[in-house]
């Protein structure tokens, strides 16, 4: 049995690709016999109640004091609880995380690092933050979740620290769903309505769509999720007589998604900065062909032509969805290919792996080669 502690600043009830896998991971760590339990400053809602291995402190305050009496209340728990490794899961924007890392290592803690997002086309942020944060001095062993996310990781900190690929990864055959007929082709994006993910831009590219093949193929679109863009994309949607062909049903449980997907015939992901893609996966196991960004991780699960299409840009993403559209049986392949052939990305792979990694931080600390837990400058702190 090996004792863990998740951190995360981000946690449910609140809905994104951090928060499902992390609550997945320790799901999946806890009935294999493992003791782990999440660390998060995300309050919950009102009516949600958390399992006892669930720990929240501080709040959703951005007073850089929250989070530093945040941090202090996790020392003293993980001096308290002495787990074997401390997982550490960083987004973009993680002050709560961050300080965990550091303060993880000071305890003499292993300390697995988990970037969940794209650092790259941040401008000077990430070398600021190495310069600050002094990174490389960290005895911690550094993970992402994809290739594409460890590609700016690896230039920050540089080729003497390794930085693994340790992948997301869902039940594929839970997933797999048996396609229900629909009247026309049904286009679906799964997705919080947040700038990042693009949904406005995607709008744009499905009226784009509507103009080239909507006469010869009269199509639907379902974008499912909810967000700070969605109202600028229903006035876009309003302006453009969009509403009778394009549905947001909002936020959904997976029992919803699992049902969109059994009648959709393609999955769009337009984000660029999509260090993974969780959602995409999912489609994917369910059967429906992905068409997405070559320029995020879902490439990762996704050979262009095969499962799906990677596309360089908007105008591509949007001539591969018409064409997939006006050649049902390319469409059918793909389909056909996704129920088959099963990816290999089920929670035993992947629980293997997170331990093995878990061993190679326990490693770090026996013999940091030469890397020592360095001070975090004051000012960093005051700034989160």
């Amino acid at each position: 049995m090996t004792r863990i502690v998740h951190v995360s600043d981000c946690y449910l009830p609140r809905l994104g690709g951090i928060e499902m896998h992390v609550h997945d991971l320790v799901r999946h760590q806890r009935a294999t016999g493992h003791d782990a339990l999440v660390v998060t400053t995300t309050t919950a809602g009102e009516n949600d109640e958390d399992p006892g291995w669930v720990r929240r402190f501080g709040s959703d305050d951005p007073a850089a004091t929250r989070w530093v009496d945040a941090a202090d209340d996790l020392v003293r728990m993980l001096d308290q609880v002495r787990p074997d490794v401390v997982h550490v899961h960083v987004s973009v924007w993680s002050p709560f995380a961050t300080l965990a890392a550091w303060r993880a290592t000071r305890l003499g803690l292993p300390t697995l690092v988990t970037i969940h997002s794209l650092w790259s086309g941040l401008g000077p942020l990430p070398a600021m933050a190495r310069a600050l944060m002094r990174l490389r001095d960290w005895p911690i062993h550094w993970s992402a979740v994809s290739d594409r996310a460890a590609e700016p990781l690896r230039t920050m900190l540089g080729p003497d620290i390794p930085v693994d690929v340790l992948p997301n990864a869902v039940d594929p055959l839970a997933w797999r769903i048996e396609p229900v007929p629909t009247e026309v082709p049904t286009v679906l994006a799964v997705g919080r309505l947040a700038r990042t993910k693009r949904p406005l831009p995607l709008a744009r590219m499905l009226r784009d769509l509507h103009r080239q093949v909507g006469d010869e193929v009269p199509f639907r679109a379902v974008l499912i999720g909810d967000g700070p863009q969605r109202p600028r994309l229903e006035r876009y949607l309003q302006r453009h007589a969009m509403t009778e062909w394009v549905d947001l049903p909002g936020r959904v449980d997976r029992a919803a998604v699992r049902r969109a997907l059994a009648g959709a015939d393609l999955f769009v992901a337009p984000a660029e900065l999509e260090s993974f893609g969780i959602a995409a996966l999912e489609a994917r196991c369910a059967g429906v062909p992905v068409v997405a960004s070559s320029r995020s991780g879902v490439g990762e699960f996704i050979t262009s032509g095969v499962e799906g299409v990677l596309a360089p840009d908007d105008d591509a993403m949007v001539a591969a969805m018409a064409e997939l559209l006006t050649d049902p049986d390319r469409r059918a392949a793909m389909a056909a290919y996704n129920r088959t052939v099963v990816p290999d990305v089920g929670w035993d792979t992947a629980g293997g792996r997170t331990l093995e990694l878990y061993a190679r931080a326990a490693e770090q600390v026996r013999t940091p080669h030469g890397h020592r837990a360095a001070s975090l400058p004051l000012a960093v702190g005051a700034e989160q």
